[in-house]
């Protein structure tokens, strides 16, 4: 947006020299704008997979006394909880271990 504008001034409103500098700080906004966007957008890492699932919370599938099924985020995984939970009941995920997760009661 700041090189259009700068585009503008310098074809319809500015003389000569003004119009190349007007050009050059609009470029250079745009480049800054760039680099500060790029730079922002990569400060946090994505967080894929099974390890996303920890701390989120789940519905017992299958009684899990201890071991059961769970159905988080729309998918149902093996879970094992040893405080023991009923189908129904809601549980938080506290650890991935391989392809099982390891669950609390609420």
């Amino acid at each position: 947006m700041g090189l259009l504008v700068g585009l503008l001034l310098a074809i319809l409103v500015l003389d000569e020299p003004w119009s190349w500098v007007a050009v050059g700080l609009a470029a250079t906004w745009e480049i800054g704008e760039t680099a500060w966007l790029i730079w922002w957008s990569k400060r946090r890492r994505a967080v894929v997979g099974a390890e996303a699932l920890v701390g989120r919370r789940a519905v017992v599938a299958a009684d899990c006394r201890p071991e059961g099924q769970v159905r988080v985020v729309g998918e149902l995984w093996k879970a094992h909880c040893q405080a023991g939970a009923g189908a129904g009941d809601e549980v938080v995920v506290r650890e991935v271990d391989g392809l099982t997760l390891v669950v609390e009661p609420v």
